[in-house]
């Protein structure tokens, strides 16, 4: 992309990473209640225009929602009844003296060869794929732990209408026109349960002072479209870190943008601000990744994909009164075999608390 083609795009993703900012500011005109009755939606935004590349997972949004503390998931009014009975077979979310929060998403992620000019099948590079889905997460926590738990329902395929969302943008901002959606891997029914925990560990921190915490994580997916163990971990360091479990990407496990307690800054009568720098790595062990693989009942394109895959990334966070903003900027490791490069991409993730 030309200099003045990635100003435009710039641009147009400004736009639409306030449009949330202006829609909560609609219903911002009221104090923030306490922690445990606060909701918090968050905005994701991802793309490899910060690495100025348009390839790979060249492309993410999710909308996700947190509700209040719950003593009971019944409490919600959110799950349908016939639920409720396994939600309490559940293991680790369901101990008692913990809170609970329901979390719902809907979200797009797509990955496209390095080519997107070519009409042909470029059998070397990976699928042209979307993963259009929407989640369902139940967590339950303290201010130690986190577990969450999440089954995720979708299409993949042209159903994902990942195609449609990138030739639009395209032509919007004036880019290359995607030429190779027609390769791309066959419709197919998307399940994934995750599982993920999340500790805190060395926090050290007070309203009004530096301070320093470290979230280590460990968990894994099953389902058609990818099955996989991770585990990793985060530092901040800053003023007025937040009291949540840290910054998150798009990828399984919900949501850990939610304050714990009233000393975190968007619920705190006396900070309504902070800034904080953080690094974080994830590594996952990888069984099977239908953007990879190809379709799992039906043949496909696919490549080679490597078992290991690591993600790296540092970025800055901010708080303005309920408002969290977070930036990372993100090296991950080469997926499949024949890749000629690691993938660079930026993630953004605004959140509101109210």
């Amino acid at each position: 992309m030309t200099a003045e083609t990635v100003k435009r795009t710039a641009f147009k993703y400004l736009v639409l990473l306030m449009l949330p900012m202006s829609i909560a500011l609609v219903f911002g005109d009221k104090p923030c209640e306490a922690a445990e009755n606060s909701r918090t939606f968050s905005f994701y935004f991802e793309n490899d225009l910060f690495a100025d590349t348009d390839q790979g997972y060249t492309n993410g949004v999710k909308l996700s929602w947190i509700s209040h503390d719950l003593t009971g998931y019944a409490e919600s009014g959110r799950l349908p009844e016939w639920s409720l009975p396994l939600i309490r077979r559940l293991p680790f979310i369901n101990e008692t003296g913990l809170q609970r929060n329901v979390v719902l998403s809907i979200g797009q992620n797509m990955y496209t060869p390095e080519d997107i000019e070519a009409e042909d099948l470029l059998e070397d590079d990976r699928p042209y794929s979307g993963w259009t889905y929407f989640g369902i997460g139940l967590h339950s926590k303290n201010e130690r732990r986190l577990d969450s738990m999440e089954i995720q329902l979708g299409m993949v395929g042209p159903a994902s209408f990942a195609e449609q969302t990138q030739k639009l943008v395209h032509e919007l901002v004036g880019s290359q026109r995607p030429n190779g959606w027609d390769n791309q891997i066959k419709n197919e029914p998307g399940l994934a349960v995750i599982y993920e925990r999340k500790w805190r560990f060395l926090y050290d921190r007070d309203i009004g002072k530096l301070g320093f915490d470290v979230i280590p994580h460990i968990g894994g997916a099953l389902g058609n479209v990818y099955t996989y163990a991770n585990a990793g971990m985060e530092a901040r360091l800053g003023w007025n870190i937040p009291w949540d479990f840290g910054t998150s990407l798009i990828r399984p496990s919900g949501d850990p943008n939610a304050p714990l307690n009233a000393q975190d800054p968007r619920v705190s009568s006396d900070q309504g601000f902070g800034l904080y720098v953080f690094a974080a790595a994830d590594g996952c062990a990888v069984l099977h990744n239908i953007f990879l693989n190809g379709n799992t009942f039906t043949d496909s394109h696919s490549v080679d994909k490597k078992n290991f895959v690591a993600d790296i990334g540092a970025g800055v966070g901010l708080i303005i009164h309920r408002f969290k903003l977070c930036y990372t900027h993100v090296l991950r490791t080469k997926e499949f075999e024949g890749q000629e490069d690691d993938q660079v991409f930026g993630s953004i993730t605004l959140s509101f608390t109210y």
